[in-house]
C-alpha cells in the first residue's frame, strides 16, 4: 500500500533513470508522488519509465548543456522537489598524483556534479515551489580523502558548502545533500562477478557494517529531506560506518 508522506507532490529527479536516482523516484512514488525523471540517455529514461509505472514521466536533459535544462524544467512546469543524483567521474576517477594533473582537463570533474547541480538549481526555481527543497548528492571522500584523489574529494567538498550557501540563498526552499558511501549501482555490473566480491569485501570490511550498501536504503536518506520541514543546510552520511575508521 503507498504511502502518503508526499501525496500530491510532485518531485523531478535529475539522474533518475539508475542507480541512486531510480531508487530515490521509485521510493517518491510509493510515498505518494508523481515524480518526473531525467538522464542525459533517452532510452534509459523511458525504460525507466516503464518501470515507475503510471505516477512516473521523463524525458532526456543534458546537465553539462544549460539549454538542455532550460528547456527540460519548461516541460515540466510547477513542482516540489528537485532530487539532483546525476555524476560521471570520468577519467578521474583513477588515482592520480598531483604532478601528473592535466590542468586544462581538471575542472571537467566539477562538470556534472557540481556545475550541473548549479545549473540545474538555477533552471528549476521558476517552478520549484517555495516551500520546496533541493537534494544535491556528493560522495564520503570529502570525509575521508584518498592519496592520488584530491580532485575528487576537492569537489565533494565543494558540494557540501554549496548546499550551505544554498540553503541561505534560496530560503525558504530547503537545500540539502546526501553524501552515500560505497553503494551498489549498476556500476558494479560490469565488473566479473568474483573481482567485485572481492574488491567490496576488500573496501568495505573494516565498515562497522561490513557490506555496501543499497540504493533503496540510501533513498530514505532523501525521502527524510524532502518531507523534513525543518532541515535545510544539511548533509546525511549514509555510509554504513565508512567515516568513523
Amino acid at each position: 500500500m503507498a504511502g502518503t508522506e508526499l501525496g500530491g507532490k510532485r518531485v523531478v529527479v535529475i539522474g533518475g533513470s539508475s542507480g541512486i536516482g531510480f531508487a530515490v523516484a521509485a521510493r517518491a512514488i510509493e510515498a505518494g508522488a508523481e515524480v518526473v525523471i531525467g538522464s542525459s540517455d533517452g532510452e534509459k529514461v523511458g525504460g525507466a519509465v516503464g518501470r515507475l509505472g503510471r505516477q512516473a514521466s521523463g524525458s532526456a536533459v543534458d546537465v553539462r548543456d544549460e539549454e538542455s535544462l532550460a528547456a527540460f524544467f519548461s516541460g515540466v512546469g510547477a513542482f516540489d522537489h528537485l532530487v539532483f543524483t546525476a555524476g560521471d567521474w570520468g577519467s578521474f576517477r583513477a588515482p592520480r598524483p598531483v604532478a601528473e594533473l592535466d590542468l586544462g582537463s581538471a575542472g571537467e570533474i566539477f562538470t556534472v556534479r557540481f556545475w550541473g547541480a548549479v545549473a540545474a538549481v538555477k533552471h528549476a526555481l521558476g517552478g520549484l515551489s517555495e516551500n520546496g527543497s533541493v537534494t544535491v548528492t556528493n560522495g564520503v571522500v570529502a570525509h575521508r580523502p584518498r592519496r592520488q584523489a584530491a580532485l575528487s574529494t576537492a569537489m565533494a567538498g565543494a558540494i557540501e558548502h554549496l548546499t550551505r550557501a544554498l540553503a541561505v540563498d534560496l530560503a525558504p526552499v530547503r537545500v540539502n545533500a546526501v553524501c552515500p558511501g560505497l553503494i551498489l549501482t549498476e556500476v558494479w555490473n560490469n565488473m566479473p562477478e568474483d573481482q567485485r566480491d572481492e574488491q567490496l569485501k576488500r573496501m568495505t570490511g573494516s565498515q562497522p557494517l561490513p557490506r555496501a550498501g543499497l540504493p533503496a536504503e540510501v533513498a530514505e536518506a532523501y525521502l527524510y529531506l524532502m518531507t523534513g520541514s525543518y532541515s535545510t543546510g544539511q548533509v546525511l552520511i549514509v555510509d554504513g560506518g565508512r567515516t568513523l575508521v
